[in-house]
């Protein structure tokens, strides 16, 4: 009786945090990542300290629930029974394809529940869309030997991550150490990912000859901005104007992939959009490139391209609210590995959210990440002094993708929607003129008193 009052004043007081250890318990529970590493890990042994403890630990991190990875550590000193630097040296030996494995795995498993909850929206019927786009991690510290000497910013590499939109879960990642290494040569990995219906939307940096045709071999689809210096192409036809976008007027015309000698390689769709507003590097058109059928309108194709933000705004709301990017871990793999775990927390605060829109028929824009991350960094560590972590396992562990997905409805289903709800600034007023003549310091007191004292 006192438990169950227990869980049901949590449910009430901290929704995000109990949704979010019902999911770490079913998803990614310690057998399930154990298991997940040894079948991944080409060099790497589960002995003493298990991959689960140091997943466990950044995820920790990556939620902000702990400031620091030692921070993490020392909280659980006695039950990890190792030191603070085999916690390190683990850390920095993780292979980047056990990275790249926990980012799927999680894209997979969370994807059951989203559909559960009947919450995708799926965005074009018939294909499966995904967006992909790289990200740089930013600058470490200098804490590593050879890093001391050097006058220069230590890049400790960077991805290519693949995002569902109708789910929005990053559901694959393509790690790379070198982080002067071009996002180009994660591509024939890429390739390998490709199955008959997938539809890719990418930048113009993803845009090659060897891509396209890959994708188009492997009987799948792309929206892809035209980049004109990696192919060789010719126009082929009239350029037509089709109509009117929110963003602009939509033409379409065919084009041509040829090779050195001029054969004709493909024949592509061009929609070119003639832009109200000029793009912020001062462009008045885009060109996207597609092999979408015809039924397929131009209108349709400018506007798929259009939810390439999506990925910009999770990779905004990853930097903004987790901690993925962790200055002081120099050595790539562990950065890697960090930034993995912060796309498997965006991962699981997607399905939060999902679940509280399903719910609460709140539209998508209308729920705020930043107040859900702020309640689980506040109150998570509490739920463990209340209940001792083998309930959760009890209770949430052994539910399959349906019956955790009615769990979180549940839960959801009771949420003050106002806690979380996101306030829009309006448009940015543009900065005063201000006087040449600066002074170096003013007391804000005295003008404000000055300011009222002439009105």
């Amino acid at each position: 009786m006192i438990i169950r009052e227990m869980m049901e004043r949590m449910e009430q007081r901290a929704p995000s945090s109990v949704m979010l250890r019902a999911m770490l318990e079913n998803a990614f529970s310690a057998e399930r990542l154990d298991r997940l590493f040894e079948n991944t890990a080409q060099m790497q042994e589960n002995k003493t300290l298990l991959f689960s403890t140091v997943a466990d630990i950044m995820g920790l991190v990556a939620l902000k629930i702990h400031p620091s990875v030692h921070a993490a550590y020392q909280a659980r000193q006695e039950e990890i029974g190792v030191t603070v630097k085999a916690v390190y040296d683990k850390l920095q030996r993780t292979e980047p394809g056990v990275s790249r494995m926990i980012v799927r795995d999680s894209g997979s498993r969370l994807r059951q529940i989203v559909e559960k909850l009947q919450a995708g929206r799926e965005l074009l019927p018939g294909y499966r869309v995904k967006i992909v786009d790289g990200n740089h991690l930013r600058r470490t510290e200098r804490r590593l030997s050879e890093l001391r000497v050097l006058n220069a910013a230590p890049l400790p590499g960077h991805c290519l991550v693949v995002l569902d939109p109708q789910s929005k879960l990053v559901i694959d990642v393509f790690p790379c150490e070198d982080a002067h290494a071009q996002e180009r040569t994660l591509l024939p990995a890429l390739l390998e990912t490709v199955v008959p219906d997938d539809l890719l939307i990418m930048d113009r940096n993803l845009c090659t000859m060897a891509t396209l045709l890959g994708i188009k071999r492997r009987r799948a689809y792309f929206a892809i901005r035209e980049h004109g210096g990696s192919l060789r192409s010719q126009l082929a036809g009239k350029r037509t104007k089709i109509g009117r976008s929110d963003t602009g007027v939509v033409f379409e015309q065919p084009l041509q992939l040829v090779d050195p000698e001029g054969a004709v390689l493909a024949t592509l769709r061009r929609v070119t959009v003639e832009l109200n507003e000029p793009t912020r590097d001062g462009e008045h058109e885009i060109h996207v490139l597609t092999n979408l059928p015809q039924r397929v309108t131009a209108l349709r194709v400018a506007e798929l391209y259009r939810k390439r933000w999506t990925i910009e705004t999770a990779f905004q709301e990853i930097a903004a609210n987790f901690a993925g990017e962790i200055e002081t871990l120099g050595y790539p793999r562990a950065a890697l590995f960090a930034f993995c775990m912060a796309l498997v927390s965006f991962n699981m605060l997607s399905v939060i959210l999902h679940a509280m829109r399903a719910k609460q028929g709140a539209k998508d824009d209308e729920v705020s990440i930043y107040y859900v991350c702020e309640e689980i960094a506040h109150t998570y560590r509490g739920l463990d002094l209340i209940l001792d972590p083998s309930h959760w396992t009890a209770t949430y562990a052994e539910l399959t993708p349906s019956q955790l997905a009615q769990a979180l409805s549940r839960i959801a289903a009771g949420i003050v929607l106002s806690r979380y709800r996101k306030h829009k600034r309006g448009p940015k007023k543009p900065p005063p003129k201000m006087n040449k003549k600066r002074r170096n310091h003013i007391s804000t007191a005295r003008v404000l008193d000055s300011s009222n004292n002439n009105c």
